[in-house]
């Protein structure tokens, strides 16, 4: 689950045609810088393109101009065509030297194949201890062994909102699932779609089921899946999550044609800050693409944030979160000796150094580095930035977004299978059977 940050000219080109249902196209993919990609010339690195592009081109470039001897190439790809590419290309062993990441299955299927080297040692260096959040750090772990470390701002999901169109129905954010649905039928008749939502692009989707789980069963369910447990994915947390998804979806609670919108043109979230919808459970990339779009809608104090609401005689924390605790970078097993010592070195003294994480504050990322407290203070929005340190470092559990968390594979099965139970296409029990399928085999 990522996202990307796109220029208001290109969001509001579509929104006419989004409220009438009609879809509007995604971002470009391929890379946009030369760059070897591992066993070549010198240590290489593919990096996401969007909002924190600059920050990682920025701390690669002050590392190249003072390594002559140790100069790591980059290339950019947008975020789906890079998770293909990257699949492919660590399978064939010719994997960058440092591979961007999110730990969870995807890392551990890297570790169980060989593909990535193991980093205690850097992790346990003086330098670099205790520079990150001992829960974010914990993430690149596999058996107790480090193999990722965070390269990212933290990505707590929460929901954010128009503060005029709650106004104008007189509503408060909802603390309670009951406080939600209470709220949907007093948007739809001001006219105003209560949330919007990209189901085109299907992970979007996945927070709503990560929460709902959490928030009815605790981490206990989500453990019990991972853990790859006989039918897990029928607990009744979990039937009951897609019953209350779908209760949502018929009782009108998203934008209508939803299925087709897109959100690597960021034309989901323009429906929120352009009046349309109220609502948006997101990535702080939500943030970030309206301080790149719209930034007078920030300053003007007009974009709310709150907590993914508790659910009645739920057993979940309300301070547990979902989402991607950061990205991570590994290095490459097929590198050679050289690539690798350049990319350790890399890590050891310029990974979210203090130019780094405060080129990611400066596009609205919060950095996973301890202590931040006193450089959030000095921030453009302050207030926004300890609410998504705080979310991040105080949150008793920390669910990795879904298709990071499964191994590939079962990624791939709970995107398809959560899109149908948006689209009404299969009833919760199809859900859980087709899911359940994926561990047997």
């Amino acid at each position: 689950m990522t996202a990307s940050v796109t220029s208001r000219r290109t969001v509001l080109a579509g929104i006419a045609a989004l409220v009438g249902g009609t879809a509007v196209g995604c971002g470009t993919s391929g890379p946009s810088r030369g760059g070897a990609a591992g066993g070549g010339k010198g240590a290489s690195v593919w990096i996401i393109s969007g909002v924190t592009e600059k920050a990682f081109q920025n701390s690669f470039d002050t590392w190249n101009k003072t390594h002559a001897k140790q100069q790591i190439s980059v290339q950019s790809f947008a975020n789906d065509p890079y998770k293909q590419k990257i699949r492919t290309a660590v399978g064939a062993g010719q994997s960058p030297t440092l591979i961007y990441g999110w730990g969870g299955g995807v890392l551990n299927s890297y570790v169980q194949a060989g593909s990535v080297e193991d980093l205690s040692d850097l992790a346990a260096d003086p330098e670099l201890k205790g520079r990150f959040l001992p829960s974010i750090a914990k993430v690149g772990t596999v058996g107790g062994k480090t193999y990722a470390v965070p390269n990212n701002g933290v990505k707590p999901v929460m929901v954010y909102y128009n503060k005029d169109l709650f106004a104008k129905i007189s509503a408060q954010p909802p603390k309670s699932w009951g406080e939600l649905m209470a709220l949907v039928p007093k948007f739809k008749k001001a006219g105003i779609a209560p949330f919007t939502v990209s189901g085109q692009a299907k992970w979007p989707l996945l927070p709503w089921l990560s929460y709902l789980m959490d928030r009815i069963g605790g981490p206990a369910v989500m453990n019990d899946i991972l853990a790859g447990k006989s039918g897990s994915w029928s607990h009744p947390a979990v039937i009951q999550a897609n019953e209350m998804i779908q209760q949502l979806v018929k009782a009108g609670g998203f934008v209508k044609g939803f299925a087709s919108i897109s959100t690597d043109s960021g034309a989901d979230i323009a429906l929120m800050y352009t009046g349309k919808a109220a609502m948006s459970l997101g990535l702080p990339a939500t943030y970030q693409t309206i301080q790149t779009a719209d930034p007078k809608f920030i300053t003007d104090g007009k974009l709310g944030y709150f907590p993914f609401p508790t659910v009645e005689g739920g057993k979940g924390d309300p301070a547990n979160v979902a989402g991607n605790p950061s990205n991570y970078w590994s290095v490459s097993s097929s590198a050679s000796a050289a690539e690798k010592a350049a990319a350790r070195a890399y890590i050891k003294s310029d990974l979210l150094n203090k130019a780094y994480a405060a080129d990611l504050l400066k596009v609205g990322n919060v950095p996973p580095v301890a202590g931040l407290e006193p450089q959030l203070a000095s921030t453009s929005d302050a207030a926004y930035f300890r609410a998504i340190y705080e979310l991040a470092s105080k949150a008793p559990n920390f669910a990795l977004s879904l298709d990071q968390a499964l191994s590939p594979q079962q990624g791939d099965a709970v995107l398809t299978a959560l899109q149908q139970i948006f689209l009404n296409e299969i009833s919760p029990k199809k859900f859980a059977s087709t899911m359940n399928a994926t561990i047997s085999a």
